[in-house]
C-alpha cells in the first residue's frame, strides 16, 4: 500500500495542493497526468528528458514562483525565478543553457521595484552561466494578482555519458545532500513579520550546477539527484523510495541543520525534513563513490556543509525512516498539509 501514489478526493483545489506533499501528487497525477499522459510526462521528475534525432538529450523544465514577500533576506523572486529552474535542469544531469521567462504584473506595481527584481535575475543568470531568450509579460487588474508572479522555463544540454534515474538506485548505495536544511523555507515565513519571531536566518538561493558537476567529475557513477524545494527533503526521499522501489534510512544526527533554524522550527513545531531549500540538493551515489562525491561538494563554496545522510537498503520497500541517536526509528512520510504557505 506504501508504494501507492494519493488518490485525488478533494472536491475544491487547497493550498495544500501547491505545497509539494501528497496533495500536490493526487493533484498531478488526477488531472494533470491523466489529461497529458505520455512517457516523458510520466517520470514526474524536476524536468523532461528529450532526445533530438540527432541522439542528443535535453532536458527541459518550467516552473512559477509566487513568493509572499517578494523580497526577503538572502534573496527575491528574481532570485527564485532563475535559481529554481537552473537547480531543477542541473538535477537531472544536464548543463543548463537558456532560460525563458513570463511576468504576470499586478496594475500599480512600481516600476523601480520591477526593475530591481528583473536586475537580480539578470545577476542570478550571469552567474549561473545562462541565457535569457525569450519571455512574455502580462498586466492584470488590481487584486487579481499580489503584485507579481513570474514563470521560467529552462533548456540544458545533458551530456552524452550521463544517466540519472530513480531505477538506478540500488541498496548499498549513500545518500548525500549538499548543505543545510530548510534555510529558504523559514528565512521567508519570519520575513513575513506575522509571528513576531527575528532571527538572523538567510534563504539559501543559489545555483547548484556548480556544485553538482563538481560532484559528478569524480563521482560518474552517481545514481539520482533532486533539488528539495517544496515538501523539503522528506517528499524527496519518499518520492525515491517509491520510485525506486527501496528503503531510505536517514540519520537523524547527520541531517545539518543551523541552530537558529532548529530553533524557529522548535518554536513553530515544523519538522525542518519537511521545509524547502532553493540552494541545496540530495544525491545517491554508489558506496564506493560516496567519500569522493562528499569531498569534492565540500571543496565547493556552496557544498561547505554537505555530508553523508544515509543509505540505501532493500526492505522495507517505498519506506523512508528517520535513525536516531538511540538506535529507534521514525518513519518519515510524505508532507501532508501545507505548514508554509507561499515560499517559492
Amino acid at each position: 500500500m506504501r508504494k501507492r501514489r494519493p488518490r485525488l478526493i478533494d472536491e475544491v483545489v487547497t493550498l495544500a495542493h501547491g505545497a509539494g506533499g501528497k496533495s500536490s501528487a493526487a493533484l498531478v497525477d488526477a488531472v494533470f497526468v491523466e489529461a497529458f499522459r505520455n512517457p516523458q510526462l510520466e517520470q514526474l521528475g524536476d524536468g523532461a528528458v528529450l532526445t533530438l534525432p540527432s541522439g542528443e538529450r535535453l532536458a527541459f523544465s518550467t516552473d512559477s514562483f509566487v513568493v509572499s514577500p517578494l523580497r526577503f533576506p538572502g534573496g527575491s523572486i528574481g532570485h527564485l525565478a532563475v535559481h529554481g529552474t537552473v537547480n531543477d535542469l542541473a538535477v537531472t544531469g544536464a548543463v543548463p543553457q537558456w532560460l525563458s521567462a513570463a511576468f504576470v504584473i499586478e496594475e500599480g506595481f512600481a516600476v523601480s521595484d520591477l526593475r530591481e527584481i528583473v536586475a537580480d535575475m539578470a545577476a542570478a543568470a550571469e552567474a549561473a552561466n545562462v541565457t535569457l531568450v525569450t519571455g512574455d509579460t502580462k498586466v492584470v487588474p488590481r487584486g487579481a494578482a499580489d503584485g507579481l508572479y513570474i514563470t521560467t522555463s529552462g533548456v540544458g544540454v545533458i551530456p552524452a555519458d550521463r544517466e540519472l534515474s530513480a531505477a538506478s538506485v540500488r541498496p548499498g548505495d549513500k545518500v548525500l545532500l549538499s548543505g543545510t536544511l530548510a534555510d529558504h523555507g523559514m528565512a521567508v515565513l519570519l520575513a513575513r513579520g506575522d509571528l513576531g519571531i527575528e532571527a538572523d536566518i538567510r534563504s539559501d538561493t543559489a545555483p547548484v550546477s556548480g556544485a553538482v558537476e563538481a560532484m559528478l567529475a569524480v563521482a560518474p557513477g552517481t545514481r539520482w539527484m533532486r533539488d528539495p524545494t517544496r515538501g523539503g527533503l522528506g517528499t524527496v526521499c519518499n518520492e525515491l523510495a517509491v520510485d525506486a522501489g527501496v528503503a531510505v534510512i536517514l540519520d537523524e544526527e547527520a541531517l545539518p541543520v543551523t541552530p537558529l533554524v532548529q530553533g524557529a522550527c522548535d518554536l513553530l513545531g515544523i519538522d525542518p525534513v519537511y521545509v524547502a531549500c532553493e540552494g541545496k540538493f540530495a544525491a545517491v551515489v554508489p558506496a564506493d563513490e560516496a567519500d569522493a562525491a562528499l569531498a569534492a561538494l565540500r571543496g565547493h563554496p556552496l557544498g561547505a556543509d554537505a555530508c553523508m545522510i544515509g543509505e540505501i537498503r532493500a526492505d522495507p520497500a517505498g519506506v523512508v525512516a528517520l535513525r536516531n541517536a538511540f538506535g529507534g526509528t521514525r518513519i518519515v512520510d510524505m508532507l501532508v498539509g501545507d505548514p508554509l504557505p507561499r515560499i517559492c
